[in-house]
């Protein structure tokens, strides 16, 4: 089983995705990390990571679900039309779309949060007005899991949010 981690060119939050990737990799799954140019990443932290490929490169068949990292540069990827298109098909597919942090709202301007249950980090208050707004209910909990979206609320929560996405995965499994 493989999961495609996307994180931003600038700016992810080195915790979660650290943390979420240990989680995912203890149960045996492989974790590919894609980024919007595909070349090395800087974390919120300063943290450096060399992605497997660019976004652009990523195809929904490879894989088994998505995890978006969340952080500061995380909203930019908002303005990366390979990644909603890459969503979609992950929908098409009734693979499993995860988000942690301010990611969720990625997930909800995509469309992929109507209907359903969710969190995202709300320390200024306003993100959780950000999901509602895309038809989302907001649940305020460290991890939200409704069918096959998962997603968590920030750094505190990444191993947790990890944890989720391979215990769905492993659900999954024939």
């Amino acid at each position: 089983m493989k999961v495609l981690t996307i994180i931003a060119q600038k700016g992810f939050q080195d915790i979660e995705y650290n943390n979420s990737k240990e989680a995912i990799e203890k149960e045996d799954i492989q974790v590919i990390t894609a980024s919007p140019t595909g070349e090395e990443a800087i974390g919120k932290y300063d943290g450096r990571v060399q992605p497997d490929l660019a976004i652009n490169q990523a195809k929904s068949e490879d894989y088994d679900a998505i995890s978006i990292i969340g952080g500061p540069g995380a909203p930019s990827l908002a303005d990366c039309p390979e990644l909603f298109t890459l969503l979609k098909q992950f929908q098409g597919n009734n693979k499993i779309i995860a988000a942690i942090c301010i990611a969720p709202t990625i997930l909800a301007r995509a469309g992929l949060l109507q209907g359903k249950k969710a969190t995202v980090w709300n320390g200024d208050n306003m993100q959780s007005t950000v999901i509602e707004q895309q038809g989302a209910e907001y649940l305020a909990e460290s991890v939200v899991i409704d069918d096959r979206i998962i997603t968590a609320d920030g750094p505190s929560s990444a191993q947790d949010y990890g944890k989720a996405i391979a215990d769905v995965l492993k659900q999954q499994e024939p």
